[in-house]
């Protein structure tokens, strides 16, 4: 163990797992951590056996999350931080146990099933004071970041519009439509009450309130399911009005053929209008009132501190998506570091997504639910709890 690094742990994202790589990179790229627990994998055994062929110590590669807790809950140097990649029902109950056990917690999104769960997991966090993130990763992007310090310093003045997508055609296959990739995420009994908006649409979602500072208030969604056997949608269109005056209208699919990743954003104020796309990060346009359209290069020069702290390798090169991660993880070990230092954070580290952006997500998706069962009838998007304030 390295003296000078924090000490991480992952539960799931196992041998093959797509994100779990995405994790390990993201957490690896600056040196801030070391690979020290992991509960990997539903089969105890290959979990154990992937986790030692990471590096992890025998002792320390557990055959389940539980096991993990309770063994380093009660070492000396035990993990700061664990990050929870497992299925979507398991979040909750995962992420609640370690923040009791006083451990900061990198949660994948969903961050829980249920409005009841993501309350009392806010509850949770709230009582015990811990860190906790939400791993929205395309926040961690050096350009989105920036657009979210332009609107901040009055630079688009008053938000007026947004327009956000994430749409993809990976399931427009009818004929796939029995595949156990496929199947499940439309199966409410596995993916919860809704499946694209739940998945996709929440990302989009967020990287709206992410940048304009503001949360949903109220919403109308229409939901589709393209594919006849699907009982859960597969397409959506969710207009909000946002607690800050903004309007936001988000469409969301996966069976929009020709579509890639299909994830970008726009943000239309008083003063100007600025738009990206998370397939092409490196690029930000940006279009003053009355002004031509200018270019902003990632890695270029005067960019806000916020854009510069996040941007990894020099001008002109791909920054991708492990990279975002990891800008993440950086400001969770700045907030950790400075806890078990007694000192304040660098306040260019609090910009990761929270427990109250979690909420806010679930809260939309019972919304939204709620309003496409009722023809589009406009509901409170807000969480029960925050509905006193104004």
């Amino acid at each position: 163990m390295d003296m000078g690094k924090l000490n991480w742990g992952l539960i799931g994202g196992g041998e093959g797992s797509q994100i779990g790589a995405a994790h390990r990179i993201g957490a690896a790229l600056d040196g801030l951590y070391t690979f020290t627990a992991g509960a990997l994998d539903v089969d105890p055994a290959r979990g154990r056996a992937f986790a030692q062929k990471l590096g992890v110590e025998p002792v320390r590669a557990y055959g389940d999350w539980r096991e993990m807790l309770a063994s380093e809950r009660r070492r000396s140097d035990r993990i700061d931080l664990v990050t929870v990649a497992t299925p979507n029902s398991t979040h909750y109950e995962i992420a609640k146990a370690f923040i009791e056990a006083g451990i900061a917690v990198l949660c994948e999104k969903p961050m829980t099933m249920t409005v009841a769960e993501a309350e009392d997991l806010a509850a949770a966090v709230k009582r015990t004071g811990a860190i906790f993130a939400v791993n929205y990763g395309y926040s961690g992007y050096a350009l989105v970041r920036h657009m979210r310090a332009m609107v901040a310093r009055g630079d688009l003045g008053k938000v007026r519009l947004v327009k956000a997508e994430f749409a993809h055609g990976f399931h427009a296959d009818a004929a796939d439509a029995d595949n156990p990739r496929v199947r499940w995420r439309y199966d409410p009994a596995q993916a919860g009450r809704s499946a694209q908006f739940a998945d996709c649409g929440i990302h989009a979602l967020h990287m709206a309130s992410y940048v304009c500072g503001q949360r949903p208030r109220e919403l109308s969604a229409d939901f589709v399911s393209c594919v006849a056997s699907r009982s859960l949608e597969d397409d959506a269109m969710v207009n909000f009005r946002m607690d800050g005056g903004a309007v936001l209208r988000l469409w969301t699919s996966s069976v929009a053929i020709g579509r890639m990743h299909g994830f970008n954003i726009q943000v239309f104020g008083e003063k100007g209008g600025v738009r990206w796309a998370q397939e092409w990060p490196n690029q930000l346009y940006w279009t003053p009132l009355n002004g031509r359209t200018q270019i902003l290069e990632r890695g270029g020069p005067d960019l806000s501190p916020e854009a510069d702290r996040a941007s990894r390798v020099t001008i002109g090169h791909a920054e991708g998506m492990p990279l975002a991660f990891a800008n993440i993880y950086a400001d969770l070990a700045e907030q950790i570091s400075a806890r078990k230092e007694s000192r304040a954070p660098n306040p260019l580290a609090g910009h990761y997504p929270t427990v109250e952006d979690g909420l806010a997500s679930i809260a939309a998706i019972a919304a939204a639910v709620e309003s496409a069962k009722a023809g589009g009838l406009w509901v409170d998007a807000r969480p029960p709890s925050r509905r006193a304030f104004p």
